[in-house]
């Protein structure tokens, strides 16, 4: 996932990719504590993907909040 490709999309739509995320990662973290973690290095992949998607969401805001004059 990359940032570019997540800039393409709407808030509504970052919203949903984020609530996926999340619960990938609550389902790895129930999957190592029942020992069954297949691929550790997804935890990182999972953790860097939502920190994607709040930043271009966090970016979204800032421009929605500029163009609107600063309020809001």
């Amino acid at each position: 996932m990359k940032a570019k490709d997540l800039r393409a999309k709407g808030a509504k739509d970052l919203g949903e990719e984020l609530l996926k995320l999340r619960r990938e990662q609550f389902n790895l973290r129930v999957a190592r504590a029942s020992g069954q973690a297949a691929k550790p290095d997804q935890f990182l992949k999972v953790r860097r993907n939502i920190a994607r998607v709040k930043t271009v969401l966090g970016q979204l805001k800032a421009a929605e909040t500029k163009a609107s004059g600063g309020k809001g």
